[in-house]
């Protein structure tokens, strides 16, 4: 089975599209237009980690790493379709790709480009 091609990689800069509410205790809601950064991409289930967005309260047994257990606050998986790349301007674009070729080696490879700018996001 072909790995799914999503629109976002990890350490890519993101903003949100829709409202995100959070389980925090202040009750802190992230609004459209957030900006983080994506921590973890899970491609099969088309879900993205962004930082500071949809933080839970996560109950955990003692480890090694934690000996005392208790409640841990972290981010959750959210649908890949509530995010979109930032270009260089700072503003939310829509992903196309394109082949380039090297022209050094004259192999292509395939990159993404902002819709908005034209530029390339990947090095």
């Amino acid at each position: 089975m072909r790995q799914k091609k999503l629109h976002v990689k990890q350490g890519d800069m993101v903003m949100l599209n829709k409202t995100i509410t959070s389980a925090k205790s202040a009750g802190e809601d992230r609004e459209a237009g957030y900006v983080g950064k994506v921590l973890k991409v899970f491609p099969d289930e088309e879900r993205v980690i962004v930082e500071g967005v949809n933080i839970r309260v996560f109950h955990e047994q003692p480890s090694r790493s934690n000996p005392d257990g208790g409640r841990i606050e972290r981010e959750a998986p959210i649908h890949v379709s509530n995010v979109n790349p930032v270009d260089s301007d700072g503003e939310a674009t829509r992903i196309g790709r394109k082949k380039v070729e090297d022209p050094d080696t004259g192999k292509s490879k395939w990159v993404r480009y902002a819709k908005t700018t034209g530029e390339e996001l990947d090095e």
